[in-house]
């Protein structure tokens, strides 16, 4: 019994390739064996972080928020244990996403698509949601007799059943998005008691019906013709990499069999199409790599228990790469070479992004200067003849306590400061600033008409304290000479 429930094909003209082929939804079997318990083990792990770190808390002190991983989008921080990163640190998230791009690479240069099998939220969501029906449907012989049958209340009533449980979990998915950008315990509590900000409700609702729809009812299909990774993965991988692969030289000619045969002059595949049944994505292993494989081995799990069966070695499909494959029908020795010029250089870009933002991030201050000349007007005469220059100050505070800062004038010589809300005409002003904060003053520059030798003179404002110097370049204006 083929593992698909049967599929219209259209009609193709000659020599015409469909991009797209509906062959029915996958009802894959229940396998048990090395990489059934290494998915269960992902599914607990990344499950587990993305429903629990959110609670996770870190002590920043009094004032500062105590969530150890927060994204707090109105006051503009992104929190990750002892690390704060503000908006104008959005470099940080660039390589972030960057190491995380290569180091993608660099795991499917070594284990081909092992994240696609056992960590992506597609495939673990999805193969939450199939031990859901079958718990309530059950195998996947009855899934396929169930799918087949005729509509009835018993069937409509386990349909809505199992779709209430994708509900469920479809709902903590998004809700649980949710608490990474606020605190998760006042925002579970806001949420069931309807306190939650509309845009909450529609993120739930957004990432919830996502995760229903793709894990629920698009399930393969995502893989195969949705994600663009299945289409350019075979780049980074070479004749080193490990991959999902049938021993052919060891499994053909194929056959049926009975336990006590015996299986000289035949291949020890008894073409019992366990791997295939096993497959979520429904394609059979035998016929090469193929792009609809995720890369989740459990085709190896159902081999492995029929060579068993039959008390044949185990590896006829095997984790492998295709150069120890070929290297073993030759009666030729082995390996496992990480160390390749791939790796390598996937290698070496990480750990170059890695020190620059590692540096970057030891080395940054923690204050900053901004100055904003005004525009309008450029600058204003006053009646003594002096010239008046009016800039916006922002001064960045990112320490974790309230600090006072001195600001200062070079290159302007017998000009003063007017800090509105302050003190008039100083040759320098204090400015405190609260912790973990931005501080913006309104100030005015006032200086003699006779020291400007043009339109413009370059000048700059200088910020001192807790022994730290800042200096900011800009320019005064005045009329022209």
């Amino acid at each position: 019994m083929d593992n698909r429930a049967s599929g219209a094909v259209l009609p193709l003209h000659k020599g015409e390739v469909p991009l797209y082929m509906e062959t029915g939804k996958a009802y894959p079997r229940s396998v048990h064996g090395r990489f059934r318990s290494l998915k269960w083990w992902a599914m607990v792990a990344t499950l587990g972080w993305w429903h629990l770190a959110p609670f996770l808390r870190w002590d920043r002190g009094p004032g500062a928020p105590d969530q150890a991983i927060l994204i707090d989008m109105p006051g503009r921080r992104a929190y990750f244990l002892f690390i704060e990163i503000w908006p104008q640190e959005v470099y940080y998230l660039t390589g972030i996403l960057l190491m995380a791009a290569i180091f993608l690479f660099l795991m499917s240069a070594v284990a081909g698509r092992v994240w696609c099998g056992f960590l992506c939220w597609q495939t673990v969501y999805t193969d939450l949601f199939v031990q859901v029906e079958r718990l309530v449907i059950g195998g996947r012989t009855k899934r396929l007799a169930f799918a087949r049958a005729p509509l009835s209340a018993g069937k409509v009533a386990r349909l809505a059943l199992v779709n209430l449980l994708w509900l469920v979990i479809s709902a903590a998915c998004g809700i649980c998005f949710t608490l990474w950008f606020g605190d998760a315990f006042e925002g579970l509590r806001d949420i069931f008691a309807g306190n939650a900000p509309l845009a909450t409700y529609v993120f739930i609702f957004v990432i919830g019906g996502f995760c229903f729809l793709l894990a629920g009812y698009a399930r393969e299909r995502v893989c195969v013709y949705l994600c663009p990774y299945s289409r350019f993965q075979s780049a980074m991988f070479d004749e080193h990499s490990l991959i999902v692969t049938y021993e052919s030289w060891r499994g053909e000619p194929r056959g049926t069999a009975r336990k006590d045969q015996s299986f000289e002059g035949r291949g020890h595949c008894v073409d019992c199409r366990a791997c295939v049944q096993a497959c979520p994505t429904g394609i059979d292993i035998r016929g090469g790599n193929q792009l609809a494989c995720i890369g989740c081995a459990l085709c190896i799990d159902a081999c492995a228990a029929v060579m068993d069966r039959f008390g044949l070695p185990r590896g006829l499909i095997s984790y492998d790469s295709s150069a120890n494959i070929e290297a073993r029908g030759q009666g030729k020795p082995t390996g496992f070479h990480v160390i390749r010029p791939r790796t390598l250089f996937y290698a070496g870009i990480i750990a170059v992004v890695g020190t620059v933002m590692l540096v970057r991030l030891v080395s940054r201050p923690d204050i900053d200067l901004n100055v904003l000349h005004e525009r309008a007007p450029l600058f204003v005469q006053m009646s003594d003849g002096g010239i008046r220059n009016g800039y916006e100050v922002r001064v960045l505070n990112m320490k974790a306590e309230d600090r006072a800062f001195t600001l200062r004038l070079e290159g302007l010589d017998g000009a003063t400061l007017d800090v509105v809300g302050g003190e008039a005409r100083v040759a320098s002003a204090d400015l405190a600033v609260p912790r973990d904060s931005v501080g913006e003053f309104r100030l005015y520059v006032t200086a003699p008409a006779a020291i400007l030798s043009g339109k413009t003179l370059p000048i700059s404002f200088v910020l001192e304290g807790n022994g730290r110097t800042v200096r900011t370049a800009t320019l005064f204006a005045g009329p022209d000479k």
